[in-house]
């Protein structure tokens, strides 16, 4: 929680709405503020992006289920990156105009944020209950000045936090579409196939939920086994459920990669730890420890010894996003201490 002196942010009780839009869902809550603090997050509603034309009627449908007027305020945290004039999510149809929010949404105040730079504002404020060990020091999450925040999901996310004093600021990233980096002689195969369908081939070709696909296919050919055909969704139950071979080994090889990744944007960042964070993320952590996760992340070389002393926690949170717009709003429109 931010610290309670924060010049003249009201006493009482002030709400705001909250939405987490991406690809396919979009979800609404109400945030309670009071004295610069969250106070709690409420009436969340998830609904599927399809089923409304446009933001604006997806606003209007959220008042009409939680049978209320909404407040005048507001925060969106967008999978996508905020600073154009037009913003358009993959699998949504909606188009989003920054400057036409506030008239659109009849709001007075409104913060605009990208979705992985809210789920880092979450993890900036959030208690070290709300996160798990995964390797590295157990060291809590609250006493690392510099922290580094991957979130594997449909796309991978990127969030840097760095905070100096009691003051921290959020980097909005787009780490998640640097180059592939493959660690051997598979995964400069898994390159090869790649870069002939797409040319460049960015790390969330492979870390992503989508990536397991591309994954199974490699492992197919060289084990001169023909592919299943399966969607996604299915891959992944059989990946996890073990009982497919060559899926669970595709799943062991999403495990390095992500590792390996995870390790590369720590020392990029020089971080004190890692967090990892996405709905895929939160469904693979009691996995990670027995996959070659840990291996993979210190394997850097010279400053190996270096990322043994990184700790690697999984955020626990189910809806950062809610949480983390609503701090985007405060660290916004909180008035400056006097």
């Amino acid at each position: 929680m931010l610290p309670e002196n924060h010049g003249d942010w009201p006493v009482t009780p002030e709400d705001i709405v909250v939405a987490d839009i991406g690809g396919t869902h979009a979800r609404f809550a109400i945030a309670t503020l009071q004295r610069g603090q969250i106070i709690r997050v409420e009436n969340q509603i998830i609904m599927k992006g399809a089923d409304h034309a446009s933001l604006e009627m997806a606003w209007q449908a959220y008042g009409g289920e939680i049978g209320r007027e909404l407040p005048q305020d507001g925060a969106i945290a967008v999978a996508a990156p905020v600073n154009g004039d037009a913003l358009h999510l993959t699998n949504n149809s909606w188009v989003i105009r920054p400057r036409l929010i506030r008239e659109k949404l009849k709001l007075n105040r409104i913060s605009l944020v990208n979705d992985f730079g809210a789920v880092g504002h979450a993890v900036a404020l959030l208690g070290d209950d709300q996160f798990g060990h995964i390797c590295g020091p157990d060291s809590p999450v609250s006493g690392e000045d510099s922290i580094t925040v991957v979130g594997p999901g449909t796309g991978l996310g990127v969030a840097h936090v760095l905070r100096t004093g009691s003051a921290y600021h959020i980097s909005e990233t787009e780490g998640g579409h640097i180059a592939f980096a493959p660690h051997d002689e598979l995964e400069d195969r898994l390159l090869h196939n790649l870069r002939k369908q797409h040319g460049r081939v960015s790390a969330e070709r492979i870390v992503a939920g989508p990536g397991l696909q591309a994954i199974y296919r490699v492992l197919a050919e060289i084990e001169e086994q023909t592919p299943q055909p399966f969607d996604d969704k299915d891959l992944w139950q059989l990946a996890l459920g073990g009982k497919d071979p060559l899926a669970a080994a595709a799943f062991d090889r999403f495990c390095l990669c992500l590792g390996s990744f995870a390790g590369d944007m720590a020392l990029a960042h020089g971080s004190g730890a890692v967090v990892i964070s996405g709905g895929l993320g939160n469904r693979i952590a009691d996995q990670l420890l027995a996959s070659g996760f840990r291996d993979r992340f210190t394997a850097k070389g010279r400053f190996q010894s270096l990322m043994e002393q990184i700790s690697v926690k999984q955020f626990f949170n189910e809806e950062p996003g809610l949480y983390g717009a609503a701090a985007a709003f405060l660290k916004e429109h909180t008035p400056p201490v006097l």
